[in-house]
C-alpha cells in the first residue's frame, strides 16, 4: 500500500514509496505506519526549542495563520519552552538555509507547514537527533513525519449548498496548481453540487500561487464573467470572495472564517485547525515518545466546514447537513461509478476510494475543466 508520507500537497506527487511500508486507519483518522520505530529521546521543557516554518505571512489570515494559531497553542501548553518561526519561505535554497538555521539555534522539533521536498528533507536526514514533521510531506524518514486535512469530506458538504444556491449550475473554482489537493478539492466540491443538481459544472483557473491577491482577484473576476455564480478555491486570502461580493456571486472559502470581506456572498468555508495536533506531538516529543507518522487529520478533528453565512437558506443547510451527518457516521461519498473528465470510468460501480486514493487524488472528474 502506500505511504502517505510520500505524498505532497504543496508540491507534486513523488511515488518513490518505502517497501513494504503499510497504513493503518484508525477510526482516529490518524494514518501511521505499521513498522515498529524507536522514539527520539525525551526533552526537558524548558530545554526545548520547537521551530515552525511557514510558506505565507502569519497575518494571510488563512492557511499560515492557521499554523501559527497553533504554535500559540503550543505556547499555552508548554510556556517553559522556546519557540521559533520564520515566515514566507520561498520553494529554493533559502528553505534549506532556513531550516538549518533552525538547528543552529537549537531546535528539538521542526514544523515544516508546507511541502518543501528536499529542501526540508536534506536537513532532516544530517539531523537525527531533531523531530521533523512536514504538511503533506514528500518522503519518510525516521525523524520526519507528515501531516494533513481530510478537507475533501467539508469540501463535499459546501458543494452540496452550492449545488442548491447556484442559479447556473455553473460553478467556478480559483485553483494554485494542478496538484492533488486541488484534485481533490474541486471533485469533491462537484459531487456535492451534482448530488442535488446533476448538470452543475465546475470551471477552474490555476494562478500557480497559493498566496497571490492580486491573481485570485482576477481570476474570481474572470470565471464570474464566464458565468459562474459561485466560487470555491484553495487561496489563503480573501481575493475572490471580494469579487463575488461586489458582482452579486456566492463564494466558499478556504482555512479561517473571513466572511467579513464579504458577508453576502460568503457561504462557508473549509476550516482548518492545527492545535490540538501541535499540541499533542510536542507533548509526545518532550515525553519521549515521539515517532514519526503519517497523519490525515479528520473532520471534526482538524477540519470541517464553517458556520453557515448569512445568505444560505435553512433547507439548504439541512440539506448539506444531513450529508455531513451521513459523512461522520461513516458513509463516503466518493462511491462509484465515477467517470474522469474523458468519460472513463476510473472508479467502478460498488467501490468506494480508499483515504489514501483521496489523498492522492490527480485526474478531474466529468464536469471540471481548467486542470
Amino acid at each position: 500500500m502506500i505511504d502517505l508520507r510520500n505524498l505532497s500537497r504543496r508540491g507534486f506527487l513523488n511515488m518513490g514509496a518505502a517497501a513494504g511500508a503499510s497504513l493503518l486507519l484508525p477510526k482516529s483518522g490518524l494514518v501511521t505506519p505499521a513498522r515498529a520505530q524507536t522514539p527520539l529521546a525525551a526533552v526537558a521543557e524548558e530545554d526545548a526549542v520547537i521551530a515552525f516554518g511557514h510558506t505565507g505571512p502569519v497575518t494571510d489570515e488563512g492557511w499560515t495563520w492557521s499554523h501559527d494559531q497553533g504554535m500559540k497553542a503550543v505556547q499555552a501548553a508548554f510556556p517553559k519552552l522556546k519557540t521559533l518561526f520564520v515566515e514566507s519561505i520561498p520553494y529554493s535554497a533559502d528553505a534549506t538555509r532556513t531550516f538549518r538555521q533552525f538547528i543552529s539555534e537549537g531546535a528539538n522539533m521542526v514544523f515544516a507547514t508546507s511541502n518543501y521536498g528536499d529542501f526540508l528533507y536534506d536537513v532532516a536526514k544530517r539531523s537525527p537527533d531533531v523531530a521533523f514533521f512536514e504538511c503533506d510531506g514528500r518522503s519518510p524518514l525516521d525523524n520526519l513525519g507528515t501531516y494533513y486535512v481530510a478537507h475533501w469530506y467539508p469540501s463535499y458538504v459546501t458543494g452540496v449548498a452550492a449545488g442548491l444556491m447556484s442559479k447556473s449550475g455553473k460553478l467556478g473554482y480559483v485553483a494554485s496548481f494542478p496538484v492533488p489537493s486541488v484534485y481533490s478539492g474541486t471533485n469533491a466540491f462537484l459531487m456535492g453540487a451534482r448530488s442535488v443538481n446533476p448538470n452543475a459544472t465546475l470551471q477552474t483557473i490555476v494562478i500557480n500561487s497559493w498566496f497571490d491577491p492580486q491573481a485570485a482577484t482576477q481570476a474570481g473576476t474572470a470565471l464570474i464573467d464566464n458565468g459562474a455564480d459561485l466560487l470555491f478555491g484553495i487561496m489563503d486570502e480573501a481575493g475572490y470572495l471580494q469579487v463575488a461580493e461586489q458582482r452579486g456571486a456566492k463564494a466558499v472559502m478556504w482555512n479561517t472564517d473571513i466572511r467579513r470581506y464579504g458577508p453576502k456572498a460568503y457561504v462557508s468555508s473549509i476550516i482548518v485547525d492545527f492545535k490540538e495536533f501541535y499540541v499533542n506531538q510536542v507533548r509526545q516529543r518532550l515525553e519521549g515518545k515521539w515517532v514519526p507518522s503519517g497523519n490525515i487529520l479528520p473532520m471534526t478533528g482538524g477540519v470541517d466546514r464553517d458556520a453557515w453565512g448569512e445568505s444560505v437558506p435553512e433547507e439548504v443547510r439541512k440539506q448539506a447537513d444531513a450529508a455531513r451527518d451521513k459523512i461522520l457516521g461513516g458513509w463516503s461519498p466518493f462511491a462509484g461509478e465515477i467517470k474522469d473528465a474523458k468519460g472513463a470510468v476510473r472508479v467502478a460501480a460498488g467501490q468506494t476510494m480508499t483515504e489514501e486514493e483521496l489523498y492522492n487524488w490527480d485526474w478531474s472528474i466529468e464536469g471540471v475543466s481548467g486542470l
